[in-house]
């Protein structure tokens, strides 16, 4: 079986994870995905500890399977989301943007798993030595805040460094991707762009129509001048902050500018003047459809593709 090792770690059917999105990782697309075989995830985000703790009782009224939580470990609330998450109790949290050392501790003792995302072999072993249960290696393909180095590099490196399970991100969407990420050494997978399609994803149906739409050409990386690059589809907003860069634009302008927008494409359909994260998968999606046949499509594809490198092998 795929992913046999981290599905039984986390009582899991399908060794994939969603990725814990900001504004859209929300009740519905988790529990969809967790009662479907995979791992849902909220995606706390800048939100405050309330409404996490709103999104984990909803969670846990529409099905009894593991989720977790996405701590942002930036935000200005993720004091108070660490102590919703230790109260109400979730399979495991993932983060980002930190080091989760001070809350490890506290959160073993109440069961909970911790997959930090990580860009580099040397915080993967440093986040080994703090007592992790795995990490996510996300590569600079991947929708949102990106690293330096592609999945393709960043996976079997990290899977050689650590004995902890590694999940493969960023440029990820079906089966033959998943079939990839088993190869450099991975454990599981967690795709973004791909539920961002889901039928329960609660985005603007314009956000899911410009993915569905989107070419291998049609990402770009913005704001890297602010030490925060981030994958967004092409648009005027990309182009404006992009020439700001050039300009010489100081990082509190272009943050300042950037405020707002990611809400602005994912909630409210501002596809030119947002900010729509997305990865370089966005040309292999083609359409909506429900989380539980995404899941399902892509664990048949990875089997199928396996199966053939064994026979042609054999």
């Amino acid at each position: 079986m795929l992913g046999k090792e981290l599905c039984q770690l986390l009582g899991i059917r399908y060794p994939i994870f969603q990725g814990g999105m900001a504004w859209i990782s929300t009740a519905e697309l988790v529990a969809a995905v967790s009662e479907a075989g995979g791992l849902g995830i909220i995606g706390a985000g800048h939100a405050d500890g309330q409404w996490v703790r709103e999104q984990i009782r909803e969670v846990k009224q529409r099905t009894d399977k593991p989720f977790g939580v996405n701590v942002m470990l930036l935000s200005v609330y993720v004091e108070e989301i660490m102590q919703v998450v230790l109260e109400e109790g979730v399979c495991l949290i993932t983060t980002g943007a930190g080091n989760p050392g001070k809350y490890i501790e506290a959160l073993k003792a109440r069961g909970i798993r911790i997959f930090p995302v990580v860009s580099s072999v040397a915080l993967a072993r440093r986040l080994e030595r703090l007592g992790v249960d795995g990490v996510i290696a996300e590569g600079m393909e991947s929708g949102g805040h990106v690293g330096e180095t592609t999945t393709m590099a960043l996976v079997p490196q990290v899977a050689d460094a650590i004995k902890l399970p590694v999940v493969a991100a960023g440029g990820i969407a079906d089966g033959r991707g998943m079939a990839a990420a088993f190869a450099l050494g991975a454990s599981g997978v967690q795709m973004g762009t791909r539920f961002i399609v889901a039928k329960e994803c609660p985005v603007h149906p314009a956000y899911q129509q410009a993915i569905i739409r989107a070419g291998d050409r049609d990402t770009i990386v913005t704001g890297q001048s602010t030490g925060h690059p981030v994958r967004i589809l092409r648009n005027r907003f990309a182009r404006q902050l992009t020439e700001m860069e050039k300009q010489g634009v100081s990082r509190e302008e272009l943050e300042k500018f950037g405020q707002g927008k990611y809400p602005a494409a994912a909630l409210h359909g501002d596809m030119d003047g947002g900010s729509p994260m997305a990865g370089q998968v966005a040309g292999l999606i083609k359409q909506v459809e429900p989380a539980a046949e995404i899941l399902k499509s892509i664990m048949q594809e990875a089997d199928q593709v396996l199966k053939r490198l064994w026979r042609e092998k054999a």
